[in-house]
């Protein structure tokens, strides 16, 4: 038991000190990455990462924004890329689009040459059709089962909506949760619950294209780490879309 702990995983700051043989960066360079999940997070003034976890922050957007980057994109990535395997041409139903990882995965589909269905809430078609999809399905109006043949379903939603799933792939294709294992229901489907790791390679990718491809974030609110609590129970309740950011008052941050 190791309460009281810090909670948080996502960062972007400035480095202020280095480990004994730390190499790839230096003592005043801006960085952003995920925590790993065994030690303390990110909700505080100053935060230890292991160096492979970050990436040299993206040079077109704030702080802000690149905090509310690491975890989304790196689901989104793995999902899509090493999990689905996403080729140009291909067709992926995202279930949840309009959500923070949602968003990011269809943009990164999009630029990938990908085809995209997004589900969701009816508030989120304008967004999700706006980032690059194809087509958009109301999960409480629009019918799934005309859906069919597409090579990939990332499912960020889980329960009924992952079960109506089944009938949309092709023999061959993926379906990839993040919610719950999917109970395999076709021998020609390749299915796997996962949970996103941390990894400094895969961000250096994600910042080149965030500054050469315009990906943003869906930041809701920004505020101060004191009003964390108030600023997530507000979260909870579904008050603020998007993520929530918190900024000390550390010089760190600048």
């Amino acid at each position: 038991d190791r309460r009281p702990v810090i909670p948080g995983h996502e960062v972007s700051g400035t480095v202020v000190a280095l480990g004994y043989g730390t190499t790839g960066f230096g003592v005043g360079g801006e960085v952003f990455g995920l925590t790993d999940w065994y030690r303390d997070g990110s909700l505080a003034e100053f935060v230890a990462v292991e160096a492979r976890n970050l990436a040299t922050k993206p040079g077109s957007v704030s702080h802000v924004d690149a905090a509310a980057f690491p975890m989304t994109a790196l689901t989104a990535w793995q999902a899509l890329f090493v999990h689905a395997d996403l080729k140009a041409g291909q067709t992926v139903v995202i279930h949840g689009a309009g959500g923070g990882v949602g968003t990011l995965a269809v943009q990164l589909a999009v630029s990938a040459g990908a085809r995209v269905i997004g589900t969701g809430r009816a508030d989120g078609r304008d967004l999700v059709l706006h980032l690059g999809a194809e087509q958009y399905l109301d999960l409480a109006h629009d019918a799934l089962d005309d859906v069919k043949g597409v090579d990939v379903v990332f499912d960020l939603i889980g329960g009924d909506v992952l079960r109506r799933s089944w009938p949309m792939l092709r023999p061959g294709g993926s379906i990839v949760s993040i919610v719950e294992a999917p109970n395999a229901e076709r021998a020609d489907v390749h299915c796997l619950l996962f949970v996103v790791e941390p990894n400094g390679e895969q961000l250096t990718e994600l910042a080149r294209r965030i500054d050469t491809e315009r990906l943003r974030p869906v930041v809701g609110n920004a505020g101060a780490l004191s009003d964390g609590p108030r600023l997530w129970a507000k979260k909870v309740a579904g008050g603020i879309p998007g993520k929530v950011v918190l900024t000390p008052s550390s010089p760190a941050m600048g």
